[in-house]
């Protein structure tokens, strides 16, 4: 089995201007370019949708992994393939791990 390492510098990293445009509709000048593989989403993108009806947001939470170590990003990744594999529109964000005690 590869390691987790071999996975991701195997992976094949495509441009977020044109996985915006391809899957989502979402015009190179919509976005805020961090970089080639990043962006976000500038404030005209959202007035410019206002008309259009809302799409859905699903948060994915938790207290701690399972013991294998699948936790929310494993959920979050799986679950963003699976609706785009059953033809759904859909797009994942993941925040910086904290890395530290939330009591701390």
């Amino acid at each position: 089995m590869r390691s987790d390492i071999e996975i991701a510098q195997a992976a094949q990293l495509q441009p977020i201007t044109a996985l915006a445009q391809q899957r989502l509709g979402v015009p190179a000048e919509w976005l805020i370019p961090f970089g080639h593989y990043k962006a976000k989403l500038a404030m005209s993108a959202i007035q410019a949708l206002q008309p259009r009806p809302d799409g859905h947001l699903v948060l994915v939470t938790a207290i701690s992994p399972t013991p294998p170590g699948e936790g929310k990003t494993t959920t979050t990744v799986g679950l963003g393939d699976a609706l785009q594999r059953i033809g759904k529109k859909a797009m994942i964000c993941l925040r910086e791990p904290r890395w530290a005690p939330a009591s701390a």
